[in-house]
C-alpha cells in the first residue's frame, strides 16, 4: 500500500497530528503530497460534525493506485460513522477502506486513548505496510467498519464450543480451525462432525480450513481460544489446555493480532496466566504489539433454540478500544445483542456466576426431592404449586454432569480459597449434586428390598449415558456414575444410548451398547437421559409384570408410570 513507487496524498487542517504523519512519511522516504482545496472540500462533505456543528479534524491519506482511503482521527471527540449513512457528494470521490487502517476511525463512544497512543499505532502500521506490502488489496465500497470479510480468524479448539464459533464466523469471514486432535481434524475435513451438532451440508458450506499447525496463526487478525478447562482429580482447575494453547499462539503471534479467550476460567486467568505466556513465547508486549480480550462461551449443546448466533454475548478487552474492537467483531455476525463488560475479570466472573447459579438452583431442587421423598410428597407437584407465585423461579431436580455446570463452580471455589475464604454454600451445592447417583441407587435398592426382588438375578436397563439429552458427549456423565454402582452390585445390566460412541463405551466398560431392538424385558428400567428419540419408545415391551420404572427427570406420561412401580426425583 505505502511504498516508494506511489505517491500519497494527505488532506486536512494543519493540525499537530497532520504534521507528525508527514514527518513519519518523510522518515520512510515516501512521497506525500498535500491535496488541493477542491479535493479537500469534496472529502470534507463526508465528515461528521461535532456538537458545535464544526467539522471534526481528520487527516485523510489516499492511495492513488488502489483508490483506498485511510482516515485517522486527530481529536479525542467521540463520533460514529455508520455503514448505511447517506453522505452528501459521495459520488465526487470513490471511497474504499483498508482493513487495518479504519480501526483508527471506528471508535464507538469515547475511549481512553491519548494522541501519543494513536500516533504510535499509526507508526506501527506504516512500518508494517512499508516493509510487508500485502499481495492483494482488499477494497469495500462505502464507508464501513474496519472489519473486512477478508479478515482471517482462527479458532483454537474445535469441540462443542469452538466448532459452533468457527461456523458462525465462517458465514462472513475466512476461518481457520486449529485442533491438536488429528482424528477429529480428519473427520471435519470430510465434513463430518464428531460431536453430532452439525450436518455434513453445514460443514461443507462453511469452507473452514482445518489444521493442527500453529503457523496458520501468523496471518490471522483475530484468534479465538475455545479449549476445554476441566478439573483435576482433586477438583481444582486444570489449565493445561488453555496454557498449551497460549504457548502455541505465542510462538506464532503476529503484531496487531487480537486474542479472545472464550474458555471458562476463574477471574484473573486471562491477564495473570495467559498474557504472560503470550508475551514470553512471542517476545511481544500485550496492549502495545498485540491485544487480549475475553468473551465467555454460552454454547448449550443439544439446544437448537439458544445457538451461538442467537445467544446474547458478553465481551471485554484490556482497554476500551480493545473492547470496542471485539464488540464490533461479534456484533458483525450475531443476531443477538452484545454487552460490553467493564473488565476482563468481570466477564470471567460473570461466566462462572451463570453456571454456578444453575448448579445451586438444581442442588436446591435435588435436596428438596430427597426431603419430599421421605415425606411422601411429589416434588413436581410442589413445584407446580410454588411457581404460581410471581417471583418463584422454577427449576427441576436432576443429574448435574458434563463439562460446564458440574465443573465451573470448582473454579470459583478454588479462587475463593486462594484468597482466604472457603465458600461453604457453593461447596455444599456441589456435594448435593455429586451425591445424586448414590441417592438414586440407594433408592433403587430400597424399592427392590421392599418389593422382594431377587438381587442376584436382577435385570436392569439403563437408558441414556450422555451427560444430558440429545447430545453425544459422555464427559462427567452422572448416568455413568450410576452405571458404575450398578456394576459394583453385579446386576445384569443392559445399556442403551443410540447417541453415545459405542467404541469408546466398549473400551471403557468392556461391554456393548445395545440398540433398542436388542433390549430384552427387565425388572428395572432407569430412564436416565430422556433423548428425543426415546419419546416414542414402547416401554411395555421392555418391562415385566411389576417392573420398577425409575424416571429420573419425571418426563414419562402417566400411561407409562401406571404400568408398574414408578419412581422419580
Amino acid at each position: 500500500m505505502f511504498d516508494k513507487k506511489n505517491k500519497h496524498y494527505i488532506i486536512g487542517t494543519n493540525s499537530p497530528m497532520k504534521r507528525k504523519i508527514i514527518y513519519f512519511f518523510r522518515q520512510k522516504n515516501l512521497e506525500l503530497i498535500e491535496c488541493d482545496t477542491e479535493v479537500e472540500r469534496a472529502v470534507s462533505t463526508l465528515l461528521p460534525t461535532n456538537d458545535r456543528n464544526r467539522k471534526q479534524q481528520l487527516v485523510i491519506i489516499t492511495h492513488p493506485v488502489s483508490n483506498q482511503l485511510f482516515i485517522i482521527r486527530s481529536s479525542l471527540s467521540s463520533y460514529d460513522i455508520q455503514p448505511n449513512t447517506n453522505y452528501a457528494d459521495q459520488s465526487m470521490i470513490d471511497i474504499y477502506l483498508a482493513d487495518h487502517w479504519f480501526d483508527l476511525l471506528n471508535r464507538n463512544k469515547e475511549i481512553d486513548e491519548s494522541q501519543a497512543e494513536i500516533l504510535q499505532a499509526l507508526k506501527r502500521m506504516i512500518d508494517h505496510y512499508v516493509e510487508h506490502p500485502p499481495k492483494e488489496v482488499y477494497v469495500k465500497e462505502n464507508i464501513t467498519p474496519y472489519l473486512q470479510c477478508s479478515d482471517q480468524i482462527a479458532v483454537v479448539g474445535l469441540g462443542y464450543v469452538g466448532l459452533p464459533v468457527a461456523l458462525g464466523f465462517a458465514k462472513k469471514y475466512n476461518v481457520t480451525g486449529i485442533d491438536v486432535d488429528l482424528e477429529k481434524l480428519a473427520l471435519l475435513q470430510c465434513n463430518h462432525d464428531p460431536s453430532g451438532q452439525f450436518s455434513s451440508d453445514q460443514l461443507a458450506a462453511a469452507h473452514i480450513s482445518y489444521t493442527d499447525k500453529g503457523t496458520a496463526l501468523q496471518t490471522c487478525r483475530y484468534i479465538i481460544v475455545a479449549v476445554p478447562t476441566p478439573i483435576t482429580w482433586n477438583d481444582e482447575p486444570d489449565l493445561t489446555f488453555i496454557e498449551s494453547a497460549s504457548r502455541l499462539i505465542g510462538k506464532h503471534l503476529a503484531k496487531d493480532t487480537t486474542i479472545i479467550y472464550e474458555s471458562t476460567v476463574y477471574p484473573g486467568t486471562t491477564e495473570d496466566i495467559c498474557v504472560p505466556i503470550l508475551e514470553k513465547e512471542s517476545g511481544l508486549r500485550s496492549g502495545i504489539d498485540f491485544f487480549v480480550g475475553y468473551s465467555p462461551e454460552r454454547i448449550n449443546p443439544g439446544d437448537d433454540k439458544h445457538t451461538f448466533e442467537t445467544n446474547n454475548k458478553v465481551v471485554a478487552g484490556q482497554t476500551k478500544h480493545v473492547c470496542n474492537r471485539i464488540y464490533d467483531l461479534y456484533a458483525s455476525i450475531l443476531d443477538a445483542s452484545v454487552y460490553k463488560a467493564s473488565s476482563i475479570k468481570v466477564a470471567e466472573a460473570a461466566k462462572i456466576v451463570e453456571n454456578t447459579q444453575r448448579d445451586i438452583n438444581i442442588a436446591y431442587m435435588n435436596e428438596l426431592s430427597i426431603i419430599f421423598g421421605k415425606l411422601g410428597i411429589e416434588t413436581s407437584e410442589v413445584i407446580k404449586a410454588a411457581k404460581t407465585k410471581w417471583n418463584f423461579n422454577p427449576y427441576t431436580p436432576g443429574l448435574v454432569g458434563g463439562h460446564c455446570i458440574g465443573i465451573d463452580p470448582y473454579y470459583l471455589i478454588y479462587q475463593s480459597k486462594q484468597h482466604g475464604y472457603h465458600p461453604t454454600f457453593l461447596s455444599n451445592a456441589r456435594t448435593v449434586n455429586e451425591g445424586m447417583p448414590d441417592y438414586i441407587v440407594q433408592s433403587l435398592l430400597q424399592i427392590v428390598v421392599k418389593h422382594k426382588f431377587n438381587l442376584k438375578d436382577l435385570n436392569v436397563i439403563l437408558l441414556g449415558i450422555t451427560f444430558k439429552e440429545n447430545i453425544t458427549d459422555t464427559r462427567n456423565s452422572k448416568s455413568l456414575a450410576i452405571l458404575d454402582q450398578l456394576l459394583a452390585l453385579e446386576f445384569h445390566i443392559q445399556v442403551c444410548d443410540p447417541l453415545a460412541d459405542p467404541v469408546v463405551f466398549k473400551n471403557n466398560y468392556d461391554m456393548d451398547l445395545l440398540p433398542l431392538n436388542q433390549l430384552t424385558p427387565a425388572d428395572v428400567i432407569i430412564f436416565s437421559v430422556p433423548h428425543a428419540l426415546f419419546h416414542t419408545l414402547d416401554f411395555s415391551k421392555l418391562t415385566n409384570k411389576g417392573s420398577i420404572m425409575m424416571d429420573i427427570k419425571g418426563v414419562l406420561p402417566a400411561s407409562v408410570a401406571n404400568q408398574g412401580i414408578y419412581w422419580k426425583l
